[in-house]
């Protein structure tokens, strides 16, 4: 068995895009900051999205049954870290920066790279997280010359200019 300090910090070796994730329903509006984020089809168009069932923003998820991953910008590190805060509200998190609605009503940010707007078509658990399978109904995509933000080794790392596609 591996013990989960090795498990964290290799998994602090692998460098993920950050991503802000929303809903909004009847259970009203929720968001919070993940890596976990990962394309599963493009027939139809899928994601998948991780997060911990002991999180406060879990049952917004749950009863909404949409959401929507923002992709960060560079410049939108500030954010990452606002809606990862248990000490601050919902209403607060969202009056920080301006958000626009696509097809599913949740929360679209302006200015990020990209915005995935789905239905969470499914939910699987495994240990302490709910996977939930997102059936993308729209998308946003932004400004093509912005830098993009990972989280790498416990920091941010802006991503800079485009790259060269390499050819065999």
């Amino acid at each position: 068995m591996i013990a989960l300090a090795d498990f964290r910090d290799g998994m602090a070796r692998l460098a993920g895009a950050v991503n802000v994730i929303t809903t909004d329903g009847a259970a009203g509006p929720a968001g919070f900051t993940a890596s976990a984020v990962c394309s599963v089809t493009d027939q139809p168009p899928t994601l998948l999205v991780c997060m911990n069932r002991a999180s406060f923003a879990h049952r917004f998820f749950v009863e909404n049954k949409v959401l929507c991953v923002n992709v960060l910008a560079a410049d939108q590190q500030a954010l990452s870290a606002l809606f990862a805060n248990r000490d601050v509200t919902m209403a607060q998190r969202f009056d920080q920066a301006p958000w626009r609605r696509l097809q599913t009503g949740a929360p679209a940010l302006d200015g990020a790279l990209v915005s995935f707007d789905g239905e969470i078509i499914q939910v699987h658990e495994v240990g302490s997280h709910s996977i939930f399978f997102a059936e993308l109904q729209a998308m946003r995509i932004g400004d093509q010359d912005a830098q993009g933000l990972a989280y790498f080794n416990r920091g941010y790392h802006p991503l800079g200019e485009r790259s060269v596609a390499l050819r065999a």
